[in-house]
């Protein structure tokens, strides 16, 4: 019998901030792992392209991180358009890869699913195909219904922030994920979870049903790391700051 011994995948920031690189594509998940966000900017990690939205995604712009985004939506519910976006998108020193969210997760499940492209409907009959040149119409070859194909969006390092973890990266959300989160992850390379908090491994096996992350590559305790947004039974999201 094979003895095998689990290793931590416990790291600080500083040693999972060295994972991204410059040039790569990264993914955002919500709530936003603000502390690993810091890291980008405060060591200068530039010419990324980011999958994200709201403020997240506009912090990084406004560090200088960002070459290129793919979003859905570049704001909040309280801005309509994030400043930065806006600013840097206007003066074209910004690539925007134009989508929705269908279109959005059907580049992250082909990604996931190992496979080139998804079919999609939604985005038919609009520009959405004319203004991303990735996005190609197609006939089904079996029923004959126009569709879009979506390119699999390949993702080298997704950062995502949860309640807990053991040491052993398996992670649980409380009360769930972000909508997008399992998408991201399934579509990365690489995944960074920084956490509220690490417990043992028998308080997860307790819970299995709650596991929502197996063997993350990494795991960041990172308390009050979501900061100014809310982490799921831990805080709410800091409307003043």
């Amino acid at each position: 019998m094979l003895n095998q011994v689990r290793k931590s995948s416990v790291l600080p920031e500083e040693k999972a901030g060295q994972w991204v690189k410059s040039g790569m594509t990264i993914a955002i998940g919500e709530p936003a792992p603000m502390g690993l966000l810091r890291w980008i900017i405060r060591n200068k990690i530039t010419d990324l392209t980011v999958i994200g939205s709201g403020l997240a995604l506009d912090y990084l712009i406004a560090g200088g991180c960002v070459r290129k985004v793919i979003t859905y939506y570049a704001g909040s519910p309280d801005i309509a358009v994030m400043p930065a976006f806006r600013s840097e998108a206007e003066n074209g020193t910004l690539e925007v890869w134009e989508c929705e969210e269908g279109i959005l997760t059907s580049g992250l499940e082909a990604a996931g699913k190992g496979l080139p492209f998804m079919p999609w409907r939604g985005g038919v009959g609009t520009s959405l195909p004319d203004i991303n040149a990735d996005l190609k119409v197609i006939r089904d070859p079996i029923g004959g219904e126009v569709l879009i194909a979506v390119p699999a969006i390949n993702i080298d390092i997704t950062l995502l922030h949860a309640s807990i973890s053991d040491s052993y990266g398996n992670v649980q959300h409380c009360r769930g994920t972000g909508w997008l989160d399992m998408f991201l992850y399934r579509a990365a390379d690489r995944v960074i979870v920084q956490v509220e908090k690490i417990v043992s491994n028998e308080e997860i096996r307790s819970k299995p049903w709650e596991t929502t992350i197996s063997n993350a590559d990494a795991i960041v305790l990172s308390p009050y790391g979501a900061h100014p947004f809310y982490s799921r039974g831990y805080y709410v999201q800091d409307q003043e700051h």
